[in-house]
């Protein structure tokens, strides 16, 4: 099973922002993800995570929520896409649309 996991969390709190930003805030839960070992990858608009099992995914949201504990008030959104007999997707999906527009392969 393939389950792949976008979303964005970020403290919405005053106590937990610079001013209007929220990155530092952010790039604890992205070194929780990179810590894991996990396939990632950082969009400019949240963080797409691949594992095996959904209970995987929900742990990392979990984790990611106690990076911000100290806040008050916290976002959240998730999608999720889940599928059997697949795996490597987060480098897949897109390499089967490049390979449609006559791109080169992403590594």
């Amino acid at each position: 099973m393939s389950v792949l996991l976008e979303f964005a969390m970020f403290p919405t709190s005053d106590e937990c922002r610079e001013g209007s930003g929220v990155s530092k805030q952010v790039s604890k839960i992205i070194d929780m993800i990179d810590s894991s070992g996990m396939a990632y990858q950082l969009t400019p608009m949240g963080t797409i995570i691949e594992v095996d099992e959904i209970k995987e995914a929900l742990d990392i949201v979990e984790k990611a929520y106690e990076c911000l504990s100290d806040c008050d008030r916290v976002y959240s959104s998730l999608k999720f896409d889940i599928r059997k007999s697949k795996s490597n997707r987060l480098k897949q999906k897109i390499a089967s649309v490049e390979k449609h527009l006559g791109k080169e392969v992403s590594k």
